[in-house]
C-alpha cells in the first residue's frame, strides 16, 4: 500500500530583526509541481486563512503555494524594528529566499500588495518573479486618519468584533453587499484575532508612503484587480498603480468590496494562471 504524499509543510522564517514568520508550504495535489510557485501575502488584520479557497484551487492546478502570516499577525511575532512597508517588503524577501520560491507569482492583497510592491522596487532578486497579482491595493494615498488608527487600536473595538452580529456589522463596509454570512464572519474573526496595537501600527505605517516614482523601473508583468465597491482603498488609486507599472493590466470587479481573496477568490486564481503562462 502506498502512502499519500505530505501536502503541507510548516516552517518558521526568522527575519534579520528577530521576527518569527509562520509559513505554510503546500505541494501541488499531483505531487510534482507543474506550474509556477505562488506566494500569497495577506492584508492588515488578516492571516493566512484568508487564502483558503485560493490556495486550494492553486494546488489543484499544479502550483506549489507558499503563504505566511505577516509579522504580528496570526502565529507570527513582531520583531524588534518598527513596522514599515519597507520592513514588510524585506519580510517577503526572507520568505521567498527561505522557501526557494524566487521565480514565483506573488499575490498581494491590500497591505500585502504594499509589501509586494516594496519588494519589487527594492530587491535585486525581484526581477526573477513571474508576475504580481495585486488585489485591492495601491502605491500611494494611504494616509489613514487619526480617528481610524485610534479605533483600530482600541481594545473596545476588539471586544465588539468578538460579538458575531456586531462585528460583522462594524466591518460591513469592507465587503460587498452580496457576500455570504460565513465569509463575513471569517473576515470578522481575523480582525478580532489581531492585537489592537498591531492593527493600529500597521494602519499608521503607510502615512506619506508613495512608491509611484519607483514603479517605472518595475518591469514584472502584473494584474491589478479592484472591486467597484471598495470603500477601503479608492479604485482611482488602483488605476494609477496599473497605469504607472510598465506592464500591468487593470480590471474593475463589479459588485465587489475590498476583501477580494474572500469575496472573489477564483479571480485571483485566474490572474495567477494568466501570468504563469506568460
Amino acid at each position: 500500500m502506498t502512502t499519500a504524499p505530505d501536502l503541507t509543510h510548516e516552517l518558521t522564517v526568522r527575519t534579520d530583526d528577530g521576527a518569527d514568520l509562520a509559513v505554510t508550504v503546500l505541494a501541488p495535489l499531483s505531487g510534482t509541481p507543474s506550474a509556477a510557485d505562488v506566494v500569497l501575502v495577506h492584508g492588515w488584520a488578516h492571516a493566512r486563512r484568508a487564502w483558503g479557497t485560493v490556495a486550494d484551487r492553486l494546488i489543484r492546478a499544479g502550483h506549489r503555494v507558499v503563504l505566511y502570516d505577516q509579522r504580528g499577525h496570526g502565529a507570527s511575532t513582531e520583531g524588534r524594528t518598527p513596522v514599515s512597508v519597507e520592513r514588510l517588503g524585506s519580510d517577503l524577501a526572507a520568505v521567498l529566499a527561505e522557501t526557494g520560491a524566487r521565480e514565483a507569482v506573488v499575490v498581494g492583497h491590500s497591505g500585502g500588495g504594499f509589501a509586494a510592491l516594496s519588494y519589487a522596487t527594492t530587491s535585486p532578486s525581484a526581477s526573477r518573479l513571474r508576475g504580481l497579482v495585486l488585489l485591492g491595493t495601491a502605491a500611494h494615498g494611504q494616509d489613514t486618519p487619526d480617528s481610524e488608527v485610534k479605533m483600530m487600536g482600541n481594545p473596545l473595538f476588539t471586544k465588539a468584533l468578538r460579538r458575531p452580529w456586531l462585528g460583522r456589522k462594524l466591518l460591513g463596509s469592507t465587503m460587498g453587499k452580496k457576500v455570504d454570512t460565513v465569509v463575513l464572519d471569517v473576515n470578522r474573526q481575523m480582525f478580532a484575532a489581531t492585537l489592537p496595537r498591531v492593527r493600529a501600527d500597521f494602519f499608521r505605517c503607510t502615512r506619506g508612503w508613495d512608491l509611484r516614482g519607483a514603479l517605472a523601473s518595475v518591469t514584472i508583468p502584473a494584474v491589478v484587480l479592484h472591486g467597484d465597491g471598495d470603500k477601503v482603498i479608492d479604485i482611482g488609486l488602483a488605476e494609477i498603480l496599473a497605469n504607472t507599472l510598465p506592464d500591468a493590466r487593470f480590471e474593475k470587479i463589479a459588485d465587489t468590496g475590498h476583501m477580494l481573496p474572500l469575496e472573489r477568490p477564483l479571480l485571483a486564481v485566474s490572474a495567477v494562471a494568466e501570468l504563469a503562462s506568460r
